[in-house]
């Protein structure tokens, strides 16, 4: 037999149920009106609107004065300051004496150079004179033999006319060609002798020359080691980085400052490492100083990157600024290319955190803003040409990203 629901309970079953399906609801409503993403209050961001405008090809860097033509002041010898001319920052004329250094050793190293100089002079001299009396007393004799060649020789032939007509024997003609090939062996002899004499005089004086030329050389490399203490100015300009004082002491190849051009400067600039490949030798650009630009070239490129950073120089192709002063710095802008119509935005720290591969595109209720891939084509310090992904007048979140890296969308507050 069925049993029998009374009907007030009924009617409570069914309150009941009616009541869960509308806490159902509107739990699911509710659910459904929660907006998704992570919340951001627009005080906090920055948004700017896709516009197609002149994409600039070019990068403004900070660029530091140095100048064009410097010749470095290191120490060529050693010894303790004991004369000081000049001051830091002084203009100086070429050969002008800057200061004086002492060295003991250096000065008594250029007495002995010179006495041993001296010495080798004198010596040679005497060798010399000692020479040509030898000289002379050997073409006195040479001399002499030849006049008793020549009169044994007339002897002979007297002796061979008078042995023809009898006057003479036999045996003194004999005596007398004897006597005759005599004094031409002595003579030649002789002869052979003094060649030999001459040619080692001749090889003893050379050397003897050659160990004075020796000595000569020692002589001027002491002399100009004791005249570098004396330093002038290589060059004239503007005395830079010296700090000597009397009484110091000062080693070889100490920088003891340098002396610059003061008539031409170039620039030095750190550029991000982005654009290494995109700066060549020759680019033109613009360097400002005091509402006036000036036209400037690349001059040279240095590779090695340093903290995300590499080091150009710039020289003026035109007028130098006036008053332009060692470390001044100037803003200056370097041409990259040709300046291009594109749909651009503004260049931020946006682009690195998402490495240009997306964005935080806002829709038209500017409450919410949706991760959207994109694909960009040049950028500048200013500018980032955007090739795909948005369109002319969508609004785009250009501030930092680098806490939205795992958020899909911003809510908007």
């Amino acid at each position: 037999m069925d049993q029998v629901v009374p009907k007030n309970n009924r009617r409570r079953v069914l309150k009941l149920t009616l009541g869960l399906s509308a806490l159902t609801a509107v739990l699911v409503l509710g659910w459904l009106s929660i907006p998704k993403g992570l919340q951001v209050t627009k005080a906090d961001i920055r948004i700017q609107a896709a516009e197609q405008g002149i994409f600039l090809d070019d990068i403004i860097v900070r660029a530091t004065a140095q100048p064009l033509n410097s010749v470095i002041l290191d120490s060529v010898e050693y010894g303790r300051v004991e004369e000081i001319n000049v001051q830091d920052g002084m203009m100086v004329k070429q050969g002008q004496l800057l200061f004086r250094l002492s060295n003991s050793q250096r000065n008594l190293e250029l007495l002995q150079r010179k006495g041993e100089h001296t010495q080798q002079v004198a010596n040679m001299a005497n060798m010399q004179v000692l020479f040509q009396s030898a000289n002379s007393e050997a073409k006195r004799q040479l001399a002499q033999l030849a006049f008793d060649k020549e009169q044994a020789k007339k002897k002979h032939e007297r002796n061979k006319r008078l042995a023809q007509e009898g006057f003479i024997s036999q045996v003194a003609l004999e005596e007398s060609k004897d006597q005759y090939e005599r004094a031409s062996y002595v003579y030649s002899e002789e002869e052979k002798h003094q060649a030999q004499n001459a040619t080692v005089r001749q090889t003893a004086l050379a050397q003897m020359e050659a160990g004075i030329n020796g000595l000569q050389s020692g002589l001027k490399l002491v002399t100009q080691a004791v005249d570098g203490l004396a330093v002038r100015a290589p060059i004239a300009g503007k005395l830079t980085d010296f700090h000597l004082q009397v009484g110091e002491s000062v080693v070889t190849g100490k920088r003891l400052g340098r002396v610059d051009d003061p008539s031409s400067f170039k620039l030095q600039a750190q550029v991000d490492e982005y654009y290494l490949n995109r700066v060549t030798l020759g680019q033109r650009g613009k360097a400002r100083m005091i509402d006036q630009s000036y036209d400037i070239a690349v001059m040279a490129i240095y590779p090695q990157i340093k903290e995300g950073r590499f080091l150009v120089e710039l020289k003026f192709t035109g007028e130098n600024p006036k008053q332009l002063n060692p470390g001044q710095s100037l803003d200056v802008n370097i041409s990259l290319g040709a300046p291009k119509s594109a749909v651009i935005l503004p260049m931020g720290t946006y682009i690195n955190d998402s490495g240009g591969r997306w964005v935080f595109v806002v829709d038209k209720s500017g409450q919410r803003a949706e991760k959207r891939t994109i694909k960009i084509g040049q950028r500048s310090n200013r500018q980032v040409e955007i090739l795909d992904g948005i369109k002319v007048g969508e609004s785009v979140v250009i501030s930092s990203y680098e806490q939205y890296q795992t958020v899909k969308n911003l809510n908007i507050k």
